[in-house]
């Protein structure tokens, strides 16, 4: 899964790579945790629209959040059937954009915490699903989950799983629920070519929730027995039959 990210670009970078209507400042966010407003793009009457959106998608048909699971993540090959992300997957696709995100590999001497980012340093696109949620007393909120898939060759070294990144030239088709149907964009959500991403272990600051810094993407030493193990043991996890796992 994908419990945390970053988004570290400045807003007029954003907009460029997105190309919405709207202007919005927001400041660097090094450490993104759920339950955050988190930076989506959606579109609304033919254009590209920013919208802040709690991370933790809510249904729509929910009576009460307050009991029901926090659905930071949908795998992209059941969302489609599945009860919680149909309707969003047919009618409410979002973009997400990140400068990376965090994945922690387990090693005997406990989680070791990696920083992932695209190799050129740009801006990345993670799917998304959203959906608006309304209380009884007539207040809606937008909420949005984080669409995963099987981890590359690469990734899969410390995680099976990653999320779905989408490249530029397929933004429309993704945000175009109108006139793309979900069978139409199966295909990209394929897992994103292994040279892709740069991955570097990091501090476990990370860990925790209140450090949100520059210095948490910095790359720290670890031992190589740390840097080598459970290798075999993601493979074997990755390999193995999880659709039960709703993330």
């Amino acid at each position: 899964m994908c419990g945390r990210f970053s988004l570290t670009a400045s807003p007029d970078e954003v907009k460029a790579l997105f190309d919405y209507i709207e202007m919005p400042n927001f400041p660097a966010r090094y450490n993104i945790v759920p339950t955050q407003p988190i930076a989506t793009v959606c579109r609304d009457s033919g254009q590209r629209r920013f919208r802040l959106m709690r991370w933790g998608l809510i249904p729509s048909w929910v009576k009460d959040p307050s009991s029901f699971t926090l659905l930071i993540n949908a795998r992209s090959e059941t969302a489609a059937d599945k009860p919680s992300f149909r309707a969003s997957m047919r009618h409410h696709r979002c973009l997400v954009p990140a400068s990376g995100f965090y994945e922690w590999r387990r090693t005997p001497e406990g989680k070791q915490p990696f920083w992932i980012a695209p190799a050129d340093g740009g801006i990345m696109a993670i799917a998304g699903l959203w959906n608006t949620w309304s209380d009884p007393d007539g207040g809606d909120m937008d909420t949005a989950a984080l669409l995963t898939t099987q981890a590359n060759a690469a990734i899969s070294e410390i995680h099976h799983r990653m999320p779905v990144i989408i490249k530029p030239e397929n933004f429309d088709d993704w945000l175009d629920t109108g006139n793309v149907m979900v069978k139409d964009v199966v295909p990209l959500m394929s897992p994103i070519e292994g040279d892709y991403l740069t991955a570097v272990p990091v501090s476990d600051r990370v860990n925790k929730v209140a450090n949100d810094d520059a210095d948490l993407q910095v790359k720290v030493a670890v031992s190589e027995a740390s840097a080598t193990s459970d290798t075999s043991r993601n493979s074997r996890k990755a390999a193995k039959t999880d659709q039960l796992d709703l993330f």
